[in-house]
């Protein structure tokens, strides 16, 4: 199952086309986005035996993020070996360093992005985890029945204000407008061959900057979980970004910023792709 955010309004997406959840449920389902997850189990049995109408085509710069709303963004830093190694830093044994997004950085998959003045901004391709109900002191084995569905993010990160003064600023660096773009739309565990390894890559002005495979993360999707609700409670709706491989900016040698003009393409195995192009 695929579930969309189009132009505001709780969408299901079938065979390419949209369906108007609300329109198509009488009601029953509101058409805001982030009111579904509250409901997530009750809504999950009514798509799965519901009669839709036929859908309607829609246009990607509509749709916006599936979870735009989020009472918690959480991100998982240093949760692949070879983007910890490219940044100096050694692996993390018990839990992968945690920031936050604010959520006025959420956007949806297709973007004009303003680049933050005198800034040095990085991309970092991501997986995306939304919950789907609620999980505190869960176990990696449970990890799974906890999430509503994943979409393609992006961890976008100017660096001057990241690191500079006497202590990190993570979550200012990483939380200018439009700098977490998620989407195109969220895809249901079950609706993917194999959620546990999928692969990642990211373009920019064409060229291919990082590749890799969700199974190659240090945490795994229920292991982060789990390791995560071990201190935090985890509610429907929050969002988790899962970290990002090698490939980014601040690695490179010299290292390589994005620019007025660039386009970033994100893009995740059986789920889609980010688009952002970056202005002024």
């Amino acid at each position: 199952m695929r579930i969309a955010n189009l132009s505001g309004r709780l969408a299901l997406v079938v065979d390419g086309l949209t369906v108007d959840v609300e329109k198509a449920s009488d009601g029953l389902f509101s058409a805001d986005p982030q009111a579904v997850y509250g409901r997530w189990e009750e809504f999950r049995t009514w798509a799965a035996d519901a009669r839709l109408p036929r859908g309607t085509e829609f246009d990607a710069a509509d749709l916006d993020s599936p979870a735009p709303a989020p009472r918690q963004l959480i991100a998982a830093g240093l949760n692949y070996r070879d983007h910890a190694a490219e940044a100096g830093f050694e692996l993390p044994d018990r839990m992968p360093p945690v920031f936050t997004k604010f959520n006025s950085s959420i956007s949806g998959p297709v973007t004009d992005v303003a680049l933050p003045t005198g800034g040095h901004t990085d991309w970092e391709i991501e997986l995306v985890v939304v919950i789907g109900t609620y999980a505190h002191r869960i176990t990696a084995e449970d990890g799974w029945k906890h999430v509503a569905g994943l979409a393609a993010g992006q961890d976008l990160s100017e660096r001057i204000t990241q690191l500079e003064g006497p202590s990190p600023q993570f979550s200012l660096g990483k939380s200018f407008p439009g700098f977490a773009p998620i989407g195109p739309w969220l895809v249901t565990p079950d609706d993917l061959d194999n959620p546990d390894d999928l692969e990642l890559r990211c373009t920019l002005n064409g060229e291919e900057v990082q590749k890799s495979r969700t199974g190659e993360m240090i945490f795994s999707v229920p292991d982060l979980l789990a390791r995560l609700s071990a201190v935090v409670p985890l509610f429907p709706g929050d969002v988790v970004f899962t970290g990002t491989p090698a490939g980014v900016g601040i690695g490179q040698k010299p290292p390589h910023w994005i620019a007025v003009g660039d386009e970033l393409v994100s893009t995740i195995e059986g789920i889609g792709e980010l688009r952002q192009r970056f202005t002024n």
